[in-house]
């Protein structure tokens, strides 16, 4: 594993959880919104897998749960044998993804290795290649999508708003492709300062509750994030 940061505490990556974050390095995507490219482009100091769990082993009376994310941490070989030693210590694991690798992420859930999962959806299928400034396999971001509409873990679905890369049209087409989801987030764009393209420009509050309401044709519960 290639871990690139750790936040102590968290209220808000965990629904409902005190708890920490673990961040990755690497991505296969190149988001222009990206929060974290120093994340994507390995450009920070590594921390080991020792430092990792020898925080979590002095925390695990404390903490309740760990949030794997990056990059992509389903990038990483040995996501597997990470988690089943987080798991051992007796922590939930709520893992952040952008749906790339089903078949992974399937592995993971069918061992009880994950109890929640945020999967980042970009944007409409006809403007993914655009949002996430790579090329991308549709298919493999609609299985994961499938899988996680069956329910065999707590999931959400998450799309961070610009206003450059979506509109009424785009919103519309991922509402069609989340058809019957359990919840959409939709969360506001923020300039971290540590942009893979800082000319990135985010929306309103208006423009963001009118997504929302296109959205809910399509999925019941959808949420405003950062408003």
């Amino acid at each position: 594993m290639k871990f690139g940061g750790l936040q102590k505490l968290t209220l808000l990556d965990y629904p409902n959880k005190m708890a920490c974050t673990v961040f990755t390095v690497g991505c296969n995507f190149r988001c222009p919104f990206c929060h974290n490219n120093s994340l994507v482009s390995s450009n920070v100091d590594l921390l080991t897998e020792e430092q990792i769990l020898a925080f979590l082993q002095k925390r695990k009376n404390v903490l309740e749960g760990v949030c794997l994310t990056g990059g992509e941490p389903l990038l990483q070989r040995d996501v597997a044998e990470f988690l089943a030693k987080v798991k051992d210590l007796g922590y939930l694991v709520k893992l952040d993804t952008n749906g790339a690798f089903p078949a992974k992420l399937k592995q993971l859930v069918e061992l009880g290795l994950v109890d929640y999962v945020a999967m980042d959806v970009k944007n409409s299928p006809q403007m993914y290649p655009q949002t996430v400034g790579a090329n991308v396999d549709m298919s493999a971001i609609s299985q994961s999508v499938e899988f996680l509409k069956l329910g065999m873990v707590d999931y959400e679905f998450r799309t961070t708003v610009t206003g450059n890369l979506h509109d009424d049209a785009s919103i519309e087409q991922m509402g069609q492709f989340l058809d019957g989801a359990k919840v959409v987030y939709l969360q506001q764009f923020v300039d971290s300062g540590d942009l893979i393209d800082p000319t990135t420009i985010g929306c309103d509050e208006q423009t963001l509750k009118r997504y929302q309401s296109i959205l809910q044709k399509y999925v019941k519960n959808v949420q405003l994030r950062g408003v």
